[in-house]
Parts: C-alpha cells; structure tokens; sequence
C-alpha cells in the first residue's frame, strides 16, 4: 500500500486485462498534463501514439498500477477500474528494443491529473527501482516528455540532453533524456 500525501492508495502489478483501463488512464492524463508543453498541432500527433498501454509491459511483472485504497474513482471511473497511476521499468530500451547490461529503462509512467502531486507517481518509481535493484540494474534511463522533466528531477534524475521523437509530416515530439543511478536504497 502506498500513503499520498491528501489520500491512501494501493499499488499491484499490472495485468492484461488492465488493458483498456491502463488506456484509458492515459487518455485522461496525458492530454491535461502535456498541453502546457506542447503545440497543439504537435501533441494530437503524438497523443496517438502514446496513450494506447502495451501489453508487453502489461504481462512483464515490472509494470505497475495504482488503485484507490478505498475504491473511489478518480473523478471518473476508468474502464471500469479505478487506475489513478501507471508505470514500470524494462531491460529493454523503448528506443532500440535492446538491452545493455545493468541499465534499466523506466516506462510509460502516468498519474490521473485528480491525482497528481500526491506521491503516487513517486510510490510507483520507488517499487520500480526496488525491484530493478534485485534484478541487478544499477541505472535508469528515462525518455521524458518536456512536461515530466520536473518530475523526474525531483525523484534524481538528471538530464542528459535533448531527444526530439519522429512524427509524421517532418514533425517531432521533443523529450529529454534522463539518467539517475540506484545502486543503494
């Protein structure tokens, strides 16, 4: 159970059938959240590629949701769960596919915006770098978007540099890639 800083949650690991509301989720978050980092030509583009969950990450057992302790929605109910966050880490980079030695990559992180800034999102990082830790990963790498930079930050990440994403018609949905080492708890 993770404790919020204004209410109570719990965190699972993730499972297929969390499909629809892990998409659901996103489609209620990343919109609201992005928008003051995005032009609205560029964030729709994007939008379409990134609020559908992958249920690769679903069924790895390093992806992790957020419910409600006491089963309230987050200001909607969400395909039928009640998901207020999202996220998890992989061996495998989201840019490459591939793994390299004791790096890990933090993934697909997302909060209900009703439920921001309630630790919900640290909750979830703190049970993926414990769990990365065991595995042996000593780092993670983070694509973040321009909007979750600060975010990151505040859980010692540090910015590398600039990542610009391809979109179509010579579009790119600009990111910051992020670094944070984990070695001890």
């Amino acid at each position: 159970m993770g404790r919020g800083m204004t209410g109570d949650f719990t965190l699972r690991t993730a499972r297929l059938e969390d499909k629809a509301a892990v998409t659901a989720l996103l489609k209620a978050s990343y919109p609201v959240l992005m928008a003051p980092s995005y032009d609205t030509e560029t964030l729709p583009e994007a939008l379409r590629l990134m609020t559908r969950a992958q249920p690769r990450l679903l069924r790895s057992g390093s992806f992790y949701v957020a419910e409600p302790a006491d089963g309230s929605t987050a200001g909607q109910n969400i395909a039928d769960r009640n998901i207020i966050g999202c996220g998890g880490w992989s061996r495998e980079s989201p840019v490459t596919g591939k793994a390299t030695g004791t790096l890990g990559h933090i993934r697909h992180f997302g909060t209900h915006p009703d439920w921001t800034g309630r630790g919900v999102g640290r909750a979830i990082f703190d049970l993926c770098a414990a769990q990365a830790r065991d595995a042996g990963i000593t780092e993670f790498e983070c694509c973040s978007s321009l909007n979750a930079e600060g975010f990151y930050a505040r859980l010692g990440f540090t910015a590398v540099g600039r990542m610009d994403f391809p979109l179509r018609r010579h579009r790119v949905f600009p990111g910051v890639l992020m670094r944070r080492g984990i070695g001890e708890a």
